[in-house]
């Protein structure tokens, strides 16, 4: 190979390196996903609107952005969705009208579904409550329970 071939290989290596499953809690677009990626490893919480500029959609990703922290310690994976247009994968699975909040548990079973903007830290109590993350509270700390 060629120098110039092999520093422009080296440059797109890092962009490709995490072309699989996202590693942050987020946000990812939901366009090129499937909620099968996240099973057993993830709790997805999906953002709908009909557009980007909702006021709702616009809410409650600064409220999920001044607190990612709490859903990252939970494992959650923001995913969100703001083209019916092109309906993605989860779009098609979820069926949200307008503005939605769909928290899945880690098992892909849907736990709540919110019509309105959700605090993070209502998010972090309603996810403390599915029985997953409590034997998941229970494993780290055994004499918790």
């Amino acid at each position: 190979m060629k120098p110039l071939q092999i520093l422009v290989l080296a440059a797109f290596l890092p962009l490709t390196a995490g072309a699989g499953e996202p590693d942050g809690p987020g946000p990812v677009d939901a366009a090129d996903l499937s909620l099968s990626e996240f099973l057993w490893t993830r709790r997805p919480l999906v953002v709908f609107a009909d557009t980007p500029a909702d006021p709702n959609f616009e809410r409650q990703m600064q409220m999920i952005a001044a607190r990612i922290d709490q859903l990252d310690e939970r494992d959650v994976i923001v995913i969100t969705d703001t083209d019916p247009a092109n309906p993605s994968e989860i779009r098609r699975a979820l069926h949200p009208r307008g503005f939605s909040l769909v928290i899945l548990d880690k098992d892909g079973q849907v736990k709540l579904r919110k019509p309105l903007p959700w605090d993070v830290r209502e998010i972090g109590r309603a996810i403390d409550k599915f029985p997953l993350r409590r034997e998941e509270m229970f494993d780290r700390n055994p004499a918790g329970r």
